[in-house]
């Protein structure tokens, strides 16, 4: 009798153990997706959707379309995770950052100046510059870094996750400053490595 109660005591442990999860959620995809937007914003590329081919269209109607509609066959779910990126703080760094671009791209032509793996600009060469053009791309590099720093942060702070998330977060917007750079311009791999894009 007494190894049937160890047993169920036991059990009942094991249940109660597997049934605790701790919910540790950042998400990722939707601060990505967010991250690809505010980037777009900034350097002014509008977003359009692609075309579809009249064969895409068609599929639409496919049999596994038609399993579907009856409730059979496997059923596209999508995360409804919406990251706020419309605060008031948000909107005035986008538009800080959107009126220096045009000041900066001539730096990223001259390659005086990369996107950095962390998110952030790096000053990389610049000796061709005249001593006015490195006072200005000093400042201005200093003031992109200080509004993409202040951006990430309020980020955080708009979606209740913990300021020890900053480094995913600039990650996630280094994937996105990088990957929407011009070819011709300098970005830093993830392992460090300076390359043209």
């Amino acid at each position: 009798m007494k190894l049937r109660k160890r047993w169920l005591v036991g059990m009942l442990v094991v249940v109660l153990v597997s049934c605790v999860t701790v919910n540790i959620y950042f998400p990722a995809a939707a601060i990505q997706k967010a991250a690809d937007q505010i980037v777009d914003d900034v350097r002014k590329v509008p977003e359009q959707p692609p075309e579809q081919t009249p064969e895409q269209k068609k599929d639409k109607s496919s049999r596994l379309e038609q399993f579907r509609v009856i409730g059979l066959g496997p059923i596209e779910a999508e995360a409804a995770v919406d990251v706020n990126v419309s605060t008031p703080a948000i909107r005035g760094l986008k538009s800080s950052m959107a009126g220096r671009f045009p000041q900066l791209q001539p730096f990223y032509t001259k390659g005086a100046i990369g996107e950095t793996n962390n998110g952030y600009l790096a000053i990389r060469d610049a000796s061709a510059l005249s001593l006015k053009e490195r006072a200005d791309l000093n400042r201005l590099v200093e003031q992109e870094n200080a509004d993409r720093r202040s951006l990430y942060t309020e980020i955080i702070k708009g979606n209740n996750l913990a300021m020890n998330t900053l480094p995913e977060v600039e990650r996630l917007f280094a994937n996105s400053w990088r990957d929407k750079s011009s070819p011709g311009w300098w970005i830093q791999q993830d392992g460090g490595q300076w390359v043209k894009k």
